[in-house]
Parts: structure tokens; sequence; C-alpha cells
């Protein structure tokens, strides 16, 4: 696969997350990660494309692929332009919620990534961004 492999895809409904969800196991299965890696990637993203819709009204994610030397990987970048989160720390624990969730969602992706971060300015809008190696 192309290392500069690139889309940007809109995030406004449900049908956009299943949308998000089919274009990220196909890029992850085009980069041959297995199915165990596949789950955590699709199932991070998920968390994090709600949350965009839910808590930032819509925005945006970008799935790319990544490539360190002989290491190949997916990146995936969620902006919106919400209300922002006031207190990441307390955002990132396990049982807060600002709505009705579980409160599982930025910690749970956290957890399933190689890396992330998120930036976030209250009235700005949000940018999370993860990393998943194979």
């Amino acid at each position: 696969m192309n290392d500069s492999v690139a889309q940007t895809l809109l995030l406004k409904t449900s049908e956009d997350v299943v949308r998000m969800r089919q274009a990220v196991r196909e890029h992850a299965i085009g980069l041959g990660f297995g199915l165990v890696d596949q789950t955590k990637l699709v199932t991070a993203a998920s968390e994090l494309a709600r949350n965009t819709i839910t808590y930032g009204g819509g925005g945006e994610v970008k799935v790319e692929t990544l490539a360190e030397g002989e290491r190949r990987g997916i990146g995936l970048t969620f902006s919106d332009r919400g209300p922002g989160i006031a207190d990441i720390a307390l955002a990132l624990k396990d049982g807060y919620t600002s709505g009705n969730g579980l409160g599982l969602g930025l910690g749970g992706a956290k957890r399933l990534s190689n890396e992330f971060h998120i930036v976030s300015e209250v009235g700005v809008g949000t940018r999370v961004t993860i990393k998943r190696w194979r």
C-alpha cells in the first residue's frame, strides 16, 4: 500500500460512523493487520467518532497510512469545532461522562491505541489523534 494514502471522512450521522468503521477496517486489512489489531483499531475509532458527533456536534476523521522505517501503521485524526473539553485529565478517567454514556470512550480509545494525543480548547473544538502499529 502506498505510504501517502490518506482519506478524510465526514462524521455527522450514525451512518457516517458505519462508513468510517468499514474504511478503517479495509485500511487495516490492506496493511496486513491481524483480526485482534483490526478490532482494537475499529473499536477505538468507533468511540472517537461517536464522541465527535455526540459532543463535538460532528466533524471529520482523517485516515492515513503511517511508515517509520520498516514499521507500518494507521493514524486516525478526529476533529470537531464543538465546545471543547475543559479538563482533559478528568475526561480520560473511566466513568466520567459529560452526557449519558458509560464514560469509557476516551480512556478506552487510549488503551486500544499504541499512541494517543488529544488537544482541546473550550469554545474552539477538539482534535484526537490515535496510531496503531502493525
